[in-house]
């Protein structure tokens, strides 16, 4: 594949949210493999394509960029908001495909899993997550 694809996770079913909560989540803009896996050698390739943006109750929060670091871990760098960073617990082994459950841990640590509502290409213009 190696797109760039919009991926819509939203929160899955927890303590506090039994049925989920789809206004609750994520948006990534990320290049994945024919696995639907993210695609390290494409991020790495073209790193200011990859967008990530966090929204509560359907309003986006803050919106930022997503890095591969050391240990394959993943990071969600939200600009300017060091309390809602976030960090995939082995987002790079995960599947994007709709219906696959993914866990990001928040800045203080607290695991939450969320499902894969929705991947897409992005649409034209500029490559912002949350451009659906």
């Amino acid at each position: 594949m190696n797109d760039f694809q919009h991926i819509r996770l939203a929160l899955a079913r927890e303590p506090g949210h039994p049925n989920g909560d789809p206004g609750n989540g994520w948006d990534i803009v990320a290049p994945l493999d024919a696995g639907g896996r993210l695609d390290l050698r494409a991020c790495r390739a073209e790193p200011e394509r990859c967008h990530v943006r966090r929204f509560v109750d359907g309003e986006t929060v803050a919106t930022g960029r997503l890095h591969h670091g050391v240990g394959d871990r993943w990071r969600l760098d939200l600009d300017g908001r060091d309390d809602l960073d976030a960090r995939g617990f082995r987002l790079g082994e995960e599947r994007f495909v709709v219906g696959e459950y993914v866990s990001i841990l928040s800045a203080d640590d607290s695991a939450h899993t969320y499902v894969v509502e929705r991947v897409g290409p992005v649409a034209g213009g500029p490559e912002r997550a949350g451009a659906s």
